[in-house]
């Protein structure tokens, strides 16, 4: 059974870092590819970066492009988001996508 689930959110002030972590288990995590999502209140969800299986190849969407990192763990099977300069425009619920699965999603809250 394929398992996704994110965790590391919370509550963040402008400005500044948070690291979601996104743990997986029942599929060869090492083989695919891999997404984050999020989704705000009232809005679609947006895709936000792409990893390849690999982990050499990154793909960003432009909202996000040089402030967060997507990275890729195959010997632990977790998949990373490190965000900095964090807006209040980027609070949301937070996805990681695999193997044709969601996570539940993780709330990210960006405030003063």
């Amino acid at each position: 059974q394929v398992q996704l689930v994110e965790s590391g959110g919370g509550l963040v002030r402008p400005g500044g870092s948070l690291t979601l972590t996104c743990a997986t288990s029942g599929f060869t995590f090492r083989n695919h590819g891999m997404r984050w999502y999020r989704q705000a209140p009232g809005q679609e969800r947006e895709w936000l970066a792409t990893i390849t299986a690999d982990g050499e190849i990154r793909n960003y969407a432009s909202s996000v492009q040089d402030r967060f990192l997507i990275r890729k763990d195959n010997a632990k099977e977790r998949l990373y988001l490190h965000m900095s300069s964090l807006k209040p425009e980027d609070t949301a619920v937070y996805y990681c996508y695999g193997h044709e699965s969601w996570g539940p999603g993780t709330q990210v809250t960006v405030s003063s």
